[in-house]
């Protein structure tokens, strides 16, 4: 069952379309990500989902309400950490806390939601003195609070140290363990890769591919990375004869193919009858870092 709709939605500023026919659904239960470059379309696609801007043409449905028209029931299904969020600084987290949960009819208790999300020594801070994961744990604290079926989660966690993050990143999961459908908006293809069930690559406005993160990087024109260090020169023609090529990059000595199988055997068989040895020969799968420069390189 698909919580949300979004059908051929059109978006323009000033004669330029920021969101140029862009359509997906998303599913109940999962987890959803919105991944592209800066610029791509993706938070105002997003801010059309939550009802915050006007599409200038298409159809969009969140639990079947029009997020415009019926913006206040849409209100009570769907919670929101916006991408620039900030609160008033010497706000303590508890008064963010019941100030939030006073604006719904039926609101989560914010005491086990604290407590759950690792806010509870935390409840007399301001936040102004709150360390940014800890921002980042309220947002979506504030997000949960009105006990929504569906949260968007826009750039969550942009400036976030790496620890920081993955302890986000497991939130997320918690969340959806709790019942909650996620749409995640990032360009984290890290973060993608492991969180989402399904990925809705935008890039100038468009869905260039929507798949899971497997089928993205097996759609990948090279899906199979062969990295290595020649001991002598290889003839840039016959690497480039490769049967399944799909790059070749020369860095610091070392040759870095992208490919498919038939290419890490032919490199190989290349390499025996050249008489050239590999130094620190490593085949890897693609990652999807190498599905997105893929796909947006394109559609450029």
């Amino acid at each position: 069952m698909s919580v949300i709709d979004v059908t051929d939605l059109r978006k323009t500023y000033g004669g330029r379309a920021a969101v140029d026919g862009v359509s997906f659904t998303v599913e109940e239960g999962e987890i959803f990500g919105i991944l592209g470059p800066n610029g791509a379309g993706k938070t105002t696609t997003v801010e059309c989902v939550e009802g915050l801007r006007v599409p200038d043409a298409g159809r969009v449905r969140v639990t079947g309400l029009d997020p415009v028209a019926d913006h206040e029931e849409v209100a009570r299904v769907l919670g929101a950490q916006l991408q620039q969020s900030a609160l008033q600084p010497k706000l303590t987290v508890r008064e963010a806390l019941e100030l939030y949960a006073s604006f719904h009819p039926h609101p989560a208790d914010w005491r086990p939601l604290a407590e759950r999300l690792g806010l509870a020594p935390k409840l007399t801070t301001r936040f102004a003195k709150l360390s940014g994961g800890q921002k980042q744990r309220l947002f979506i604290a504030l997000a949960l609070i009105g006990n929504p079926r569906v949260v968007v989660l826009d750039e969550l966690t942009t400036g976030l140290d790496p620890r920081a993050r993955r302890d986000t990143w497991e939130l997320i999961e918690d969340i959806r363990a709790g019942g909650v459908t996620v749409l995640l908006v990032t360009h984290f293809m890290e973060e993608a890769q492991r969180l989402c069930d399904r990925i809705a690559v935008i890039d100038k406005g468009r869905v260039a591919a929507l798949d899971t993160p497997a089928g993205l990087i097996r759609r990948s024109a090279g899906a199979t990375v062969i990295g290595f260090s020649p001991s002598a020169p290889l003839d840039d023609r016959d690497l480039a004869a490769l049967p399944g090529l799909a790059s070749v990059q020369h860095k610091d000595g070392r040759v870095t193919l992208s490919g498919t199988d038939e290419t890490v055997n032919a490199v190989i068989t290349l390499l025996a009858r050249a008489r050239v040895t590999a130094h620190q020969l490593r085949v890897t799968d693609a990652t999807l870092d190498d599905a997105f420069l893929d796909l947006t390189e394109t559609t450029a």
